[in-house]
C-alpha cells in the first residue's frame, strides 16, 4: 500500500494514537465522510462534463449535419470533406 510496509503502519498508527487519543475514532469518522465527498464532488465533476460533451455531440444532428447516413442504417459511399477545398486564383497576380 503505497510502499509503506507493516512496521511503517504500525508507527503512524502509534504517532496517531498519541496525537489524538480518545478522539480517534471521531477524527477517523470525519476523515472517512471529508474523502466521501470528495468522491461525489469528483463524481458530479465528470458528469458535468459528460453532459456537457454529450449536448454538443447531439446538438450536431438538432442543426441538420449531414453524417453521412442515408437514414436506412446504411451510410453514402461518398462524403463531402469537413474543410473547404484550395481553389487557385483564375487571374494572375496584381502589381500594387
Amino acid at each position: 500500500m503505497f510502499g509503506i510496509g507493516p512496521l511503517q503502519l504500525l508507527i503512524v498508527g502509534v504517532v496517531a494514537l498519541l496525537l489524538f487519543g480518545n478522539r480517534l475514532p471521531e477524527v477517523a469518522r470525519s476523515l472517512g465522510k471529508s474523502m466521501t465527498e470528495f468522491k461525489r464532488g469528483m463524481q458530479g465533476v465528470q458528469d458535468e462534463f459528460n453532459d456537457a460533451a454529450r449536448v454538443d455531440y447531439s446538438s450536431e444532428y438538432d442543426r441538420g449535419v449531414d453524417d453521412g447516413h442515408t437514414g436506412d442504417g446504411h451510410t453514402d459511399d461518398v462524403r463531402e470533406p469537413a474543410t473547404p477545398k484550395f481553389v487557385p486564383p483564375t487571374s494572375p497576380p496584381r502589381d500594387e
